[in-house]
């Protein structure tokens, strides 16, 4: 990306949990990790997670309950790590049939709610998740025509007039989030440079009514960050900010278009989990896509709820009761809490430290 030497840098502690309250999605992206979980019907659409076959997944995900056993549970994890949001994911969030229910669940803990979403429902279903008190809605956005968006999909949904109604239906959820106060960004994931025109027609369409992240693609992190450039240069994008997130792998770059608009780009940092991570076999630059990015929550198909810190490593997996009185529970808070300090002095500005920035 940019030479970032002179951009501020904000640190912003990790304190975001990840709810998987769904599996069932109306598309099947090829580029879906689907939180590193099986598909519960496969067969019916062919969706699958870019990681199945390696992760050692060994669970099914069920929709979540909005009932006291989720509120228990978000309790229990809030309790065991500082938490102060909870995002929503899936599958398809906005498919729930009680998301606003469990949208009311997590207001009611102190927690700020979000949600990804590829917005083929969220017309139906915004009002009231935004009564309920979401505060943000992430939408993942592909392409501006029926064909682009039918070409990332499996056979079986590769429909342009399937395509068709989903951007009709997403449009409509821009316009309903929107409406009702609900932040919105899209979110495009850009895998390289063959991909940039497709990504400068939805900034062109998109980003004057939303925040527009371009997001790298784990499968191949150096194309996308040269792709993400070429898009940088063409708009003359000057970045103004370098967003790290302490204790987990996101980061992003702020721009200002010259015409005002602000443009994010998000990649990944190398970031590993001290004890869990050292002996990981995919614990090297090739291999790990997504280094450390947070904590997973899951329900198993007739089973307890799961806790997770990877997604191509499911096998770590522990069930909720396990995770809070683990090792690997502290381990997560005293690293969140040691990249917090670290990060902030070594990006502390001049003024507060009296020593030159470090860059």
């Amino acid at each position: 990306m940019h030479e970032l030497n002179d951009v501020p840098v904000e640190v912003k502690p990790d304190r975001t949990l990840r709810v998987k309250i769904i599996d069932a999605c109306g598309l099947a992206c090829s580029f879906c990790h689907n939180e590193g979980t099986p598909v519960t019907s496969p067969g019916s659409t062919g969706r699958v997670s870019i990681y199945l076959r390696a992760n050692g997944a060994d669970f099914l995900p069920a929709r979540i309950a909005a009932d006291t056993h989720f509120a228990t549970a978000l309790a229990a994890v809030r309790g065991s790590l500082p938490t102060n949001e909870v995002h929503f994911t899936g599958g398809e969030p906005t498919l729930h049939p009680d998301l606003p229910d469990l949208i009311t669940i997590a207001r009611r803990l102190g927690l700020t709610v979000a949600l990804t979403s590829n917005g083929e429902n969220g017309a139906a279903v915004l009002p009231a998740a935004a009564a309920a008190g979401l505060d943000r809605i992430n939408l993942s956005v592909f392409g501006t025509t029926p064909a682009e968006l039918a070409a990332v999909q499996t056979p079986r949904l590769a429909s342009p007039k399937l395509a068709e109604r989903k951007l009709a239906a997403l449009d409509a959820t821009i316009e309903t989030a929107t409406a009702h106060g609900i932040k919105v960004s899209a979110n495009i994931v850009i895998p390289d440079r063959e991909h940039v025109d497709r990504v400068l027609r939805i900034i062109e369409r998109h980003g004057r009514s939303v925040v527009v992240r371009m997001l790298v693609s784990l499968e191949d992190g150096g194309a996308s960050l040269a792709a993400m450039q070429d898009v940088v240069d063409h708009l003359g994008a000057v970045p103004v900010r370098r967003i790290i997130t302490a204790g987990a792998s996101d980061q992003r770059v702020r721009y200002r278009l010259p015409d005002g608009r602000t443009l994010y780009a998000k990649s990944i940092r190398p970031v590993r989990l001290p004890e869990t991570c050292a002996d990981c076999r995919f614990n090297n630059p090739d291999d790990c896509q997504e280094g450390y990015y947070g904590v997973r929550l899951y329900r198993a198909v007739d089973g307890p709820f799961m806790v997770g810190v990877c997604i191509q490593r499911m096998d770590l997996c522990l069930s909720l009761g396990e995770f809070v009185m683990s090792q690997r529970c502290r381990e997560v808070a005293a690293f969140r809490d040691d990249e917090a300090a670290r990060l902030s002095r070594l990006h502390a500005t001049p003024a507060a430290t009296g020593r030159p920035h470090p860059g």
